[in-house]
């Protein structure tokens, strides 16, 4: 199959990840400040970014930060701040919380002029990273990009990952029957995105779990002809255990978004080696908008 739309998002990833480092200190006033009370939301890969954004939030040090798929944000718990993230803005349970929320919101989207920003106080708007497949990839990782930013990292070293990530040999990795993805601390929201993309750009069964409970049971899957693949953080003596299973233990000396990367081709590749168009997946649409 020859170059997809998604394809070329995945491979502008370092230009997009340096424009939200470059965009972030002009929107300090929308993003969360030290102390402050955060809940992160977000629908499918929006949740899973909000996973992430609010584990490395709270990690730094800089407040307590919660994430919730959008539908199941807590009513009446109070926050100082709530950041919903929507590639479209038009994700009717992001436009729902927006319009019912009376705490300080800041929508993050690749739309300004959207539905869901006519509800939120703020709007971060990231046309630079919008998408013309389906599939999202470098909209998430920018919207990460954006928050570490604003956090205080230097992305210099994850974006430099990102073009190794790019060059990295995954057809070994195509013969296989399942793969499962973990990870550690604020990389674990990753392995969650990372499981999504190969569901939705293969139909290919893909797991994620906390690399620490994965010995809890689901170690039991894990035979030859099947990876576990780490995004970030290993603990000692996993890859030992998932050897004696005869599974392949795959990870990458990577920041964990730039590992993220890889496993985003490898979806892509998954697809196309089954023939499949991962711009348009089966039974999704760019945005889920209810009746």
């Amino acid at each position: 199959m020859s170059s997809t739309f998604v394809d070329d998002e995945i491979a502008s990833q370092p230009q997009t990840w340096s424009q939200a480092a470059q965009l972030a200190p002009s929107v300090t006033d929308a993003l969360p400040n030290p102390g402050e009370r955060v809940a992160f939301v977000g629908s499918g890969t929006s949740w899973f970014v909000a996973m992430s954004a609010a584990a490395r939030r709270e990690a730094l040090g800089l407040g307590e930060s919660d994430a919730f798929a959008t539908s199941e944000f807590p009513a009446g718990r109070r926050y100082d701040r709530v950041i919903a993230i929507s590639r479209s803005g038009t994700t009717t349970e992001i436009i729902d919380l927006l319009r019912g929320t009376d705490e300080p919101s800041t929508l993050i989207t690749a739309v300004g002029q959207s539905p869901a920003a006519a509800h939120a106080r703020h709007t971060i708007e990231l046309a630079f990273a919008d998408e013309q497949s389906v599939v999202q990839t470098r909209f998430a990782t920018s919207v990460l990009a954006l928050f570490r930013s604003h956090y205080g990292e230097d992305l210099g070293a994850a974006i430099a990952d990102a073009q190794t990530a790019l060059t990295i040999d995954i057809d070994h990795l195509l013969a296989v029957d399942q793969c499962t993805f973990v990870a550690t601390g604020w990389a674990v929201g990753l392995t969650y995105e990372a499981a999504l993309k190969t569901r939705e750009a293969a139909q290919f069964w893909a797991e994620s779990y906390p690399a620490m409970d994965y010995r809890h049971g689901p170690i039991a899957i894990a035979q030859p002809g099947r990876l576990v693949w780490s995004i970030g953080g290993t603990p000692d003596g996993l890859v030992d255990e998932v050897a004696a299973t005869g599974a392949t233990f795959v990870q990458h000396e990577l920041d964990p978004l730039a590992a993220l990367v890889v496993a985003q081709r490898f979806a892509v590749a998954l697809a196309k080696s089954k023939r499949l168009d991962p711009d348009r997946p089966r039974a999704l649409t760019r945005s889920v908008i209810l009746a």
